[in-house]
């Protein structure tokens, strides 16, 4: 009786073992490919809020030698404060600059572009986040987006900043203001906080 308890605890400690190794290995092995693919969906984006006019459907391989022939990459800072800038080569004025900070339920990810005055909104966009779905999620629809171009990041008496003001409000925004999305005053809150930290 002890060698088959022996052997069960044996056997159980085996298969527990096998069945972390499965995923595990299949994690690491599918790792260089989610990195690429994540990579590749962070470059569209880049180009995209510079106004680059191209192929969303580019092969991976094409499509990484044209960012790499029309982008030009700079960082500043370092650690916490370390920022990516990124210029179209065709018109090195106008900037995207990369934007990570928390939301609700995780980190949002996204771009701001913005024309050579470095004072009016080109372009943005949010291409990974934890939001609702159908609430918060929303910062990711065209509808949302839209609404930030040729908005400033300062107000008209030119302090530097940027607010999502809560949906319904009566009168026209400001200059610097958006309305947020209905229902999702505090993903607007947060979003409004990283592009004012930005």
């Amino acid at each position: 009786v002890k060698r088959n308890n022996a052997y069960t605890i044996f056997y159980a400690i085996l298969l527990g073992l096998a069945c972390a190794a499965i995923p595990m290995g299949y994690s690491i092995f599918t790792k260089p490919f989610y990195d690429a693919n994540k990579k590749l969906d962070e470059d569209k984006n880049i180009i995209a809020v510079l106004g680059i006019d191209f192929d969303s459907k580019l092969p991976a391989k094409d499509l990484v030698a044209f960012f790499d022939s029309n982008v030009q990459k700079q960082t500043i800072g370092e650690g916490t404060e370390k920022l990516d800038l990124y210029y179209a080569k065709a018109d090195a004025q106008a900037v995207a600059i990369n934007f990570i900070g928390s939301g609700i339920w995780g980190k949002i990810y996204g771009y701001l572009a913005l024309q050579p005055d470095l004072r009016t909104i080109k372009a943005f966009t949010v291409y990974r986040h934890e939001e609702t779905p159908g609430l918060g999620g929303e910062i990711e629809k065209e509808w949302f987006k839209s609404k930030f171009v040729g908005k400033k990041i300062e107000s008209a008496d030119g302090v530097l900043g940027f607010r999502i003001r809560r949906s319904g409000l009566t009168g026209t925004p400001a200059q610097n203001e958006i309305d947020g999305i209905s229902g999702s005053t505090l993903t607007g809150n947060k979003l409004q906080f990283i592009l004012t930290d930005l």
